[in-house]
């Protein structure tokens, strides 16, 4: 069995675990590898955190899909576990765009990656079910004999569509169009996330970290959640570090932040020791 099956097996697998599994969303292979020596067993990358760290907005116009794919590579090469993506909307509107961008996201070494069916279309954010269900099979017709698990998101909850019964119905039809993970950002409380664990028959994943209210790992385990990614919420808390380290300097003019950053010896061990075999 070769190293990208096997990871995504144990990937799979911890999808039906009896309590549900945080899947840590790094930006880079810095954040890759702290990550990565903390005891996670899984990773997905953030097209959010990498917007951040490249000084773009996270947005389809702004973020290409070969930067992202890029991104995930570097991720993937940067830890052992499992990598999975976000794949926003597979880079495109037609369901072949989607199967596309499945493929060429296996070819990086990840076992796993979200399409979601927000349009980037503030007049129209939501695809239509039928085109949103196309782009779903195209993508899980891709996905069929390589080690890729597929996360297919309902976005209504994110463009102020607040239709659970809606949510559910493009959950439920994307799970018979072939996903493997259902995901539904923005649900607005425990009765929502458990109504939807309720009522659909794949594995769901929840993001906290995010606005509205936040639940521990336990409570959504028993809401019926199998996996909970922290989406860009990591990478915001470290630019909210930065920002207040910065302000204290201007401000006070004092480096107390100091004594709560990790130390250099801890960051270089985790880095990687690789040298260079020629220098300038």
């Amino acid at each position: 069995m070769d190293v990208q099956t096997a990871k995504y097996n144990r990937f799979k697998a911890l999808h039906y675990k009896s309590k549900a599994f945080v899947i840590p969303n790094p930006w880079d292979a810095g954040s890759t590898r702290l990550l990565s020596s903390m005891g996670f067993e899984a990773l997905a990358t953030t097209s959010a955190g990498y917007a951040f760290s490249v000084g773009k907005r996270d947005s389809f116009a702004g973020l290409s899909r070969d930067e992202l794919l890029a991104n995930a590579a570097a991720i993937v090469a940067a830890t052992h576990l499992p990598v999975s993506a976000d794949l926003e909307d597979g880079f495109g509107p037609e369901p072949e765009t989607c199967a596309e961008t499945i493929k060429l996201a296996s070819q990086t070494g990840l076992v796993g990656g979200s399409i979601e069916d927000a349009t980037g279309d503030a007049d129209h954010p939501i695809y239509e079910i039928s085109a949103a269900v196309e782009r779903i099979t195209a993508a899980a017709e891709a996905a069929k004999g390589l080690p890729f698990l597929l996360t297919a998101r309902a976005e209504n909850h994110l463009w102020n569509r607040n239709d659970l019964k809606d949510t559910i119905r493009r959950l439920q039809a994307f799970s018979e169009a072939g996903a493997d993970v259902l995901y539904a950002p923005g649900l607005p409380d425990i009765e929502a996330i458990s109504t939807v664990c309720r009522e659909v028959d794949k594995p769901v994943n929840v993001v906290m970290g995010l606005t509205g209210a936040s639940y521990s790992v336990a409570e959504l385990s028993a809401a019926g959640v199998s996996r909970i990614s922290v989406g860009g919420s990591f990478a915001r808390a470290a630019l909210g570090a930065l920002k207040r380290a910065a302000e204290e300097v201007l401000g006070d003019g004092t480096f107390f932040y100091a004594k709560d950053a990790m130390p250099d010896s801890v960051v270089s061990q985790l880095m990687s020791q690789d040298k260079e075999n020629e220098r300038n």
